[in-house]
């Protein structure tokens, strides 16, 4: 007959079953409702290389040490993800903001920023938007590299929300957050595109950053040092004359949509 020792472990062990199902089950779903993502960023040709981008290495503060103030407010921060997963509404946002594809991102950014953004309906912003969003996020490497930081599931020994993922998570360093960086990037060429969705994409942004600590799979501070290193090479990137021609492109288009009744009026 089992203790009651046993029993409290017993269904310990069975929510945590329960709760990795769940996320695998929700994740090819969202996966599966994205389907393959034609614009990787392997097939998407950047405005600018990456060796042509600033090295984040030299713009930002690296990584707090593990027994500074900074590195106490990750490992709070840590704890309030965890928390966080006990809203499964909060859990299935960050659930999708993981999902790393183009085209996904973009379906979530699309409703903040008025206008739902297809290759089809609005090839001018996509293009620029994919091509952007490839060129900003592409200045994560070096840093990545550089300090290749543990990831905070790796630090605690403790599953992500995405365990099965685990793994190979582990192999690419912490700092700073792709995900975010991605996020944060199509914010600021949303933003360009259509400047009254400013507040509303910037907003969902924020979310995408958090739901990253949500997740496990990053400190606090790797998400806070993104979003700066995003608008680093997001400046770098509106010296290019093509990307310049194409926003230019991309904003006529929004604003013949918008005429025509296609944007939601944000």
């Amino acid at each position: 007959m089992l203790s009651l020792h046993d029993m409290k472990n017993t269904r310990t062990l069975l929510a945590h079953l329960a709760l990795a199902s769940a996320a695998a089950l929700m994740l090819s779903l969202l996966l599966a409702a994205c389907g393959p993502d034609p614009e990787s960023a392997a097939s998407v040709q950047p405005y600018i290389p990456e060796s042509a981008l600033p090295d984040a290495v030299k713009c930002v503060p690296a990584p707090p040490d593990a027994d500074s103030p900074d590195f106490g407010y990750d490992q709070v921060r840590y704890e309030w993800g965890k928390q966080q997963r006990k809203d499964s509404a909060r859990l299935a946002m960050a659930m999708r903001d993981a999902v790393w594809s183009l085209d996904t991102t973009l379906a979530i950014m699309s409703e903040p920023f008025g206008l739902k953004v297809s290759a089809k309906d609005t090839p001018r912003i996509y293009k620029v938007l994919t091509r952007g969003i490839s060129t900003i996020e592409n200045i994560r490497y070096r840093p990545k590299a550089h300090y290749f930081r543990i990831r905070p599931f790796a630090f605690y020994g403790e599953p992500s929300i995405f365990p099965e993922d685990d793994e190979w998570l582990a192999t690419e360093g912490s700092y700073p957050s792709g995900h975010t960086i991605r996020a944060w990037a199509c914010a600021l060429l949303m933003a360009e595109i259509n400047p009254d969705a400013a507040e509303a994409v910037f907003s969902r942004a924020w979310a995408s950053g958090e739901s990253r600590v949500i997740a496990g799979c990053h400190w606090q501070s790797d998400v806070d040092a993104s979003r700066p290193v995003a608008s680093i090479s997001y400046a770098r990137l509106q010296t290019s004359r093509e990307f310049r021609r194409d926003m230019a492109h991309a904003q006529r288009e929004f604003r013949h949509l918008s005429r025509t009744g296609k944007t939601s009026g944000r």
